[in-house]
């Protein structure tokens, strides 16, 4: 199996496990991949996703291009098939911890652009080559790229596929923190742990809020961000979150107990 799904506690790490290919992702490892996902998803004792690549070369290069665009180029594939794993249209109400070690290109860096907090190496290398081979980011990264950072560079990303390191993208707000690769996974892992203090309510709700709040007019927004913030007010997190807070306690959600 080339896409591992392990759980320690409450934090699901998934893999992509294939170094010797820079984990470059088969047809079959993106139905894998949004599998994944979907298993985090379900699974009540998941608080938290690890999303990384093994070894120490590569996170993740894309599509297989051996496979994918004979496939493509034939017409007997939709690249419809890979939303699940580029998290389009996407239910999973989880922080997703993105751990980007080494090259993240193409389909990889659309991957990590569909996580909710990335952390790379200090060595991490981020490209969109498509345009150079005559296809688009079309991974979700046409649509999240320019709501993700300033125009100008999204544009740039996308149009010339020149490649940036990890702290330039750190500085275009791709990355929210850049550490040396020794201690990539560490990190992710403390920031993992640092969530599972949280409410997974409140998580959710948020969550649920960016995905559900950013196309909508202002006035329509806000109506339903106060519809969320009411559920999340009204939760039995929020009563003992309140109460421990007033007696100087740390909580005890009921939603860690699912």
């Amino acid at each position: 199996m080339v896409i591992r799904f392990e759980r320690s506690g409450a934090i699901a790490t998934i893999t992509i496990d294939r170094p010797e290919k820079l984990n470059a992702l088969t047809l079959s490892m993106y139905d894998d991949l949004g599998a994944a996902f979907a298993e985090a998803r379900d699974d009540a004792a998941v608080g938290v996703v690890v999303l990384t690549g093994a070894g120490d070369r590569a996170f993740c290069v894309g599509a297989d291009l051996d496979e994918s665009i004979p496939a493509l180029a034939s017409g007997r594939f939709d690249i419809s098939e890979w939303d699940a794993a580029h998290q389009k249209h996407s239910r999973l109400d989880k922080p997703v911890i993105a751990a980007v070690n080494g090259l993240c290109l193409g389909g990889g860096f659309e991957i990590v652009l569909s996580t909710d907090l990335r952390i790379a190496a200090e060595t991490a290398q981020f490209s969109l080559p498509e345009t150079g081979v005559g296809v688009v980011p079309a991974g979700g990264t046409l649509v999240r790229l320019v709501r993700q950072i300033p125009r100008a560079l999204a544009m740039d990303l996308m149009l010339r596929g020149a490649p940036i390191d990890a702290p330039t993208a750190l500085r275009y707000g791709i990355l929210n923190q850049v550490v040396p690769a020794p201690e990539l996974q560490q990190a992710a892992l403390g920031i993992a742990e640092q969530l599972l203090t949280r409410s997974r309510t409140a998580l959710a709700a948020v969550k649920r809020a960016v995905r559900e709040l950013s196309d909508l007019p202002e006035g329509d927004a806000f109506r339903r961000e106060a519809l969320l913030g009411q559920e999340a007010f009204t939760s039995d997190d929020a009563r003992e979150g309140l109460d421990a807070f007033a007696q100087r306690r740390p909580p005890r959600f009921p939603s860690h107990d699912s």
